[in-house]
């Protein structure tokens, strides 16, 4: 048996996915907007420190045009090809976008080390610190903005471009930051020293968006979703008097798919059993608060453990 729920109404879910994809649409518009701005105040004032801050732009216009095409195709409905759907492809997106990220870290720290080698000099530092500041401010208002909006529609694909916007604007002012004390003191050092800073940051935040993705691929089981989901589970089987066991469950980034074992008397009728166990089942998802497929199976209470103990012996029931 299965049953699917998603909270709210089908006009609900369908607002969520058109403000998801308005969101990211910005975040792209955003994101080329401050990477023109950032690339420009690198040309002014040839900073190591705002050079990371720029490559980081370039990586996040490269993710978040992916992290489209992804949310585009996780809204896909399923089909004979593909049975759950392509809501999966929110953690290659996330993936994709952590690895963005350290290839970015790489770059930085690499371009960063030749320019200390070569000397360092700067032109014209006023400007670009206004530059850097302004990106900053506005990409932390976007990023607030994307990862509350991924929460609430519990959308990983914006959570982990939320998260890298504002990985973003604390480059944007740490930068800021090691810029002004350069000016304030003279020791052109604290520029590279800076970026060298930015780069470990942006390298510990990618390296999680990718163990992120990892962990749903291998379909990873949050402890805390299992006692919520058990919890749940608990009074409303104690209101009909019933048992359980065997709770699986995983999330395709969106939502929960969870598998439990439902115990009857013997002496039930099959329907009844059938009527109960849908109950359960719809119980489940609107208690959960969130998108899910249950699906239950039917045992008999008084020799399920017998059954399943020759299955697994013999391969064959009794």
């Amino acid at each position: 048996m299965k049953s699917t729920s998603k909270p709210g109404s089908s006009s609900n879910h369908e607002d969520q996915i058109r403000d998801a994809r308005f969101a990211m649409r910005i975040s792209l518009i955003v994101g080329v907007l401050m990477l023109g701005a950032k690339v420009s105040a690198y040309l002014l004032t040839g900073s190591s420190a705002i050079f990371s801050d720029a490559a980081e732009s370039v990586v996040h216009v490269v993710a978040v045009a992916f992290a489209v095409f992804s949310l585009w195709l996780s809204t896909r409905p399923a089909d004979p090809k593909f049975h759950y759907g392509y809501e999966r492809i929110s953690f290659f997106s996330a993936g994709f976008e952590g690895a963005m990220i350290v290839v970015a870290a790489g770059s930085i720290l690499y371009t960063t080390v030749q320019k200390w080698r070569h000397g360092l000099a700067f032109e014209d530092l006023g400007n670009g610190v206004t530059l850097i500041a302004g990106a900053g401010v506005l990409n932390a208002i976007l990023g607030w903005y994307l990862l509350r909006l991924g929460r609430r529609n519990r959308s990983l694909i914006l959570e982990a471009d939320g998260k890298h916007v504002l990985t973003d604007s604390w480059t944007s002012f740490g930068v800021v930051v090691g810029i002004l004390l350069v000016m304030l003191t003279g020791w052109k050092p604290l520029d590279p020293l800076v970026a060298l800073a930015v780069a470990g940051n942006i390298l510990w935040s990618g390296g999680s968006l990718v163990w992120q993705a990892a962990k749903g691929l291998m379909d990873y089981s949050d402890p805390a979703v299992g006692h919520r989901i058990r919890g749940s589970l608990d009074a409303i089987c104690d209101e009909f008097g019933l048992q359980y066991h065997g709770v699986r469950f995983r999330t395709t980034g969106y939502r929960l798919i969870i598998e439990i074992h439902l115990l009857f008397p013997q002496s039930m009728a099959l329907g009844e059993a059938h009527r109960l166990a849908t109950l359960v089942e719809e119980r489940l998802t609107v208690d959960l608060a969130m998108p899910a497929e249950v699906t239950t199976h039917l045992e008999s209470l008084e020799d399920h453990s017998e059954v399943h103990h020759a299955v697994h012996y013999t391969g064959r029931p009794d």
